[in-house]
């Protein structure tokens, strides 16, 4: 099979792994790779040495393409940029930000750059500013989410950009991968499926939040800060809406309490499986994920949605 993105990044299979901050290690991301897709390292807000060791690390384990995810309001994101430049990681996929001050000496160096958007607008930016392919992530995805689905958004993409559309959000099997190029994507981002991997490093109480979630199980909070952020619910989020409620209330809303109550939250999922206090960040297709597997079991199982096209992309 041959998508425009397998033959941009030279994979096998037009899969790839999301770049998630705390979760997307070197480990991970490898064994995506080896299978046959793209594994992606997430740099977060980690700093710069963090970051290295990852990628050390990730040319010892394999020698496929993968990608680093660089969250550009991250304060090390500049130190993240002239790191991947300088150890030539073929791929740099970004998020929470705009690559335009980057987007110069990144091209120069070779790496392909593909940046994450939630909207038909950004993604037309993106293309003008050179990008090589944009993920169109709908709000089903886990984590930091836009407004639009990804059956309303990767159509109206597709049909607005001259530049491949991977799609994600809500996407963890064959059926849904057939769906997406069906939508027009030349490929697909996956996160949440992921989080059960056993190549995966979170605490195994996060994988078991994800394996018990029901179809209702996730929950949006962070409106109020105009960051929208969807995971699964736990005390955690119900203490959060609540405090939300309390200061739209407020003539003069105070978001500190809320910024207090999210410090470090994600951590302690991904580290101490903190079922109370941890952000357990998972995107509504939690619910049908009920088993563990290697990821290359995952992306073989995934990947059979070729069948479902007649073996044509």
């Amino acid at each position: 099979m041959e998508t425009a993105i397998t033959q941009l990044l030279g994979i096998e299979k037009p899969i790839f792994q999301g770049g998630m901050a705390w979760v997307a290690d070197s480990h991970l991301a490898a064994a995506v790779s080896n299978a046959g897709g793209l594994g992606i390292i997430g740099a977060g807000n980690a700093p710069k040495e963090v970051v290295e060791k990852e990628i050390d690390t990730i040319f010892s384990l394999t020698d496929k393409p993968f990608g680093v995810n660089v969250m550009l309001l991250s304060p090390f994101a500049k130190d993240i940029i002239s790191l991947v430049i300088e150890k030539k990681v073929p791929v740099v996929t970004t998020g929470a930000g705009n690559p335009a001050p980057y987007m110069k000496e990144l091209k120069e160096a070779g790496i392909k750059v593909i940046p994450v958007v939630p909207s038909c607008a950004l993604g037309q930016r993106m293309e003008k500013i050179g990008a090589d392919a944009v993920i169109g992530e709908g709000m089903e995805a886990g984590g930091h989410i836009g407004k639009l689905t990804t059956m309303s958004l990767i159509p109206q993409l597709v049909d607005s950009l001259t530049i491949p559309v991977i799609a994600a959000g809500g996407i963890w099997d064959k059926r849904t991968f057939a769906a997406s190029l069906l939508l027009g994507a030349a490929g697909v981002q996956m996160g949440t499926a992921f989080l059960v991997a056993e190549e995966c490093q979170v605490h195994d109480n996060y994988k078991e939040k994800v394996l018990k979630a029901r179809d209702i199980d996730t929950v949006i909070t962070n409106q109020f800060l105009g960051h929208p952020v969807r995971g699964l619910k736990n005390k955690l989020t119900t203490r959060y809406l609540q405090l939300e409620k309390e200061e739209m209330k407020k003539e003069k809303p105070d978001a500190s309490s809320l910024e207090n109550l999210g410090q470090g939250a994600l951590r302690k999922a991904v580290t101490e499986g903190n079922l109370e206090s941890g952000a357990f960040m998972a995107g509504q297709c939690a619910g049908a994920i009920s088993k563990r597997q290697t990821c290359a079991e995952i992306l073989n199982e995934v990947y059979e949605g070729v069948t479902l096209l007649g073996g044509n992309a």
